[in-house]
């Protein structure tokens, strides 16, 4: 997709939402640019805080979380949106102009008297508020501005001088750098220049050198090397898996950072090291031994904690002159990198059991959920015979992807089959159902982390029952998300919303009304809601009534804790938030059906999936055709990892389409490919039709 045609896109994608959603045409941007930034790990999370004073040029639009989460730095976002069909340039003169608002806005907040002439319950009273009780740990601040305009020059990470005797860099998310990540899953290339710019080159020793695409090298790398290379790119150095495994886990390793202050000259021998990655190294010899100069896409898949580790000691002042770090580092070309890297990832983080396929989209499980959004028709709201599917993106891109190639007849057949409005991503459906699930604390941690959580709580399900996961769920999946964005509706009309906090409303109403209906041994009738395509009248009532209930518990933090946002990703929040008073409408029971004819809808539903599974498996395998399960077979046999049972039975796979395995025969086919796939084998399934 060229960028012309990126940028309308945008602009529409936003339009329509913010229409359809009755939110802000700002609001909207904000959430679909800052989700570039955080899947490509620049930011952990993105808090929308809108404000801004033309008459004192101050802005700020939102914030990359707690400092103290993030080893000291803050984290600002500033936008500039133009809602035109020719957006145009932005220009050097205009950005330095934002990138001043941003910065006036920071230096105000340490200004007891602004602060204070803030209303109290307002975003921006919550985050200058952190700001100034942050201030003292504070080691970094980074400027963030997205646009939707094209900047004539990159920006990323430039330093920009002190705010306040605070070091500062500012970051540029442009037009251009958002088509970018939008049309590339992959994150932007990480150049390590050892000899220019981390005080010189590196020994380095071949461990295991291969003729092809694979080798490998050990090196030790100095404690400040480290520490400044992880300051420069952050979370974006941790391999996306051990980033999300980071994000849904640890604080700093105490043994770590004990050895750093009390024994660093010891920190090589008390210490695992790092494994890591790059597509391309680049070697000197200088008679006497190998040197590391530069690394090309450097990625760190085993000791993010190690790394983020040594970091915070510097920032503490801490004394790690003396602290060397091992590194195991495999150089993998850019062709087998998709592949190989989420193995490493995995293997090398067998201790803490970092699974790949809770992280990944090719788990079988993102897998289903989009077959069934392929194949699955949506009764259509307006009694027509015109429906539409929802179309669910395992994959960053998918959907743009879906549209790119085809016609303008074609592509206004795909529009009405998959309207913009039914898309949702990975990061949406964890949302959609973590509310339900008790989480509203979770859920407003932000899109990546309450993925993580998600992930292993799927994985867990999955393993236990993986027909759990029918059509049926996936209906009651996407009622879920009728409601959720129902809900975001009629916050945004009640007459006590002044604007801010809405996600977290949201999410805190949702969970309310789910513990109500779980106390009362009902349960919500989510089939009628799909089948409406949207909430029945009297669960719309009650959202409008628990939305208020819990925005007053919301805004009302306790003794020293002034931020909303941060008070709402809490476990105490929602404990008080669960136990509030509600005015239940009184006809709500009547949409509700009982927990044992739920129970007994989710039973037949699991017996229709285990006789699906044969059926989309034998689709499968016909799909794929004879010769790609021949070559299966010959894999396995050489590597001796097959069963007779599994001989046999693939056997018959690469007969097709001569002859058809059976349905049970088919499913233990399927098993066989999995198992080749864990241990090594790299052909995949081609993806499903739609």
């Amino acid at each position: 997709m060229e960028i012309s045609e990126f940028a309308q896109e945008l602009l529409q994608d936003v339009l329509a939402e913010a229409d359809a959603d009755g939110e802000f045409r700002e609001d909207v941007f904000f959430d679909k640019a800052c989700a570039h930034l955080q899947e490509t790990g620049e930011l952990d999370t993105a808090d929308r805080v809108p404000y801004r004073s033309p008459s004192r040029g101050i802005r700020v639009d939102g914030y990359g979380g707690d400092p103290r989460d993030a080893s000291g730095t803050l984290s600002l976002i500033v936008l500039d949106f133009r809602a035109d069909p020719a957006p145009g340039r932005l220009s050097g003169s205009e950005m330095d102009a934002i990138f001043r608002r941003l910065s006036k806005f920071v230096r105000q907040s340490l200004d007891q008297r602004w602060r204070d002439a803030l209303e109290e319950t307002s975003p921006a009273f919550g985050l200058a508020d952190l700001i100034h009780h942050c201030w003292s740990s504070l080691g970094k601040i980074r400027l963030f501005l997205v646009s939707n305009r094209e900047l004539s020059e990159r920006v990323d990470g430039r330093p920009a001088g002190e705010l306040e005797g605070k070091p500062v860099t500012y970051s540029v998310w442009d037009l251009r750098r958002l088509h970018r990540a939008a049309a590339n899953p992959e994150p932007e290339a990480i150049e390590v220049d050892l000899v220019k710019d981390f005080g010189g080159p590196l020994p380095i020793l071949p461990a295991q050198q291969l003729d092809g695409d694979h080798e490998s090298y050990l090196a030790a790398v100095p404690g400040p090397v480290l520490s400044e290379i992880y300051d420069r790119w952050g979370a974006r150095l941790l391999e996306q898996n051990v980033r999300v495994f980071l994000q849904a886990r640890s604080k700093v390793n105490r043994g770590i950072r004990d050895t750093l202050a009390h024994e660093p000259e010891m920190f090589f021998a008390y210490n695992n090291g790092i494994t890591a990655t790059a597509e391309r190294v680049e070697l000197r010899n200088d008679g006497k031994r190998l040197l590391l100069c530069g690394l090309r896409n450097f990625q760190i898949v085993n000791g993010g904690q190690t790394t983020a580790s040594i970091h915070a000691a510097t920032r503490k002042k801490v004394d790690i002159s003396q602290t060397f770090v091992q590194m195991k580092l495999s150089v993998v070309n850019a062709d087998r990198a998709v592949k190989l890297v989420p193995k490493i990832s995995e293997y090398a983080n067998s201790q803490n059991r970092v699974a790949a396929s809770d992280f990944f989209s090719n788990h079988p499980f993102h897998v289903r959920v989009e077959a069934f959004s392929r194949r699955i028709y949506a009764p259509s709201p307006d009694g027509t015979f015109r429906q539409s599917k929802w179309f669910y993106e395992r994959a960053r891109g998918q959907f743009a992807d879906a549209r790119a190639g085809r016609t303008p007849a074609e592509r206004k057949k795909f529009d009405i089959e998959y309207p913009r409005r039914q898309r949702f991503t990975k990061t949406d459906l964890a949302k959609f159902l973590g509310v339900w699930e008790g989480l509203p604390h979770v859920v407003s941690l932000g899109a990546q982390k309450n993925f993580a959580a998600f992930a292993g709580r799927i994985g867990k399900a999955w393993n236990k029952s993986a027909d759990g996961f029918n059509e049926a769920w996936y209906r009651e999946a996407i009622a879920k998300a009728l409601v959720f964005k129902a809900t975001e509706r009629i916050v945004s009309a009640q007459p006590w919303y002044q604007g801010g906090f809405r996600a977290n409303i949201v999410a805190y109403t949702i969970a309310r009304i789910g513990r109500h209906v779980e106390k009362t041994k009902r349960a919500v009738d989510f089939e009628a809601i799909w089948l409406r395509q949207a909430p029945r009248p009297m669960l719309r009532q009650t959202i409008a009534v628990v939305a208020k209930a819990v925005h007053d518990v919301l805004i009302d933090p306790p003794e020293g804790m002034r931020n909303v946002t941060e008070w709402a990703k809490k476990q105490a929040c929602w404990s008080r938030a669960s136990a509030i008073r509600v005015d239940w409408p009184g006809g709500l029971d009547d949409e509700l059906m009982s927990a044992e004819d739920r129970q007994g809808a989710a039973s037949s539903a699991r017996r229709e999936q285990r006789q699906l599974n044969g059926i989309e498996a034998q689709m499968a395998i016909v799909y794929a055709g004879g010769k790609f399960w021949a070559n299966a077979l010959d894999w396995g046999q050489e590597e001796g990892l097959l069963s007779p049972t599994e001989i046999g039975v693939l056997g018959v796979a690469s007969k097709v389409p001569r002859k058809l395995p059976t349905e049970k025969q088919s499913v233990r086919v399927m098993g066989a490919l999995t198992k080749l796939q864990s241990n090594g084998y790299r052909e995949e399934l081609p993806p499903a039709r739609g």
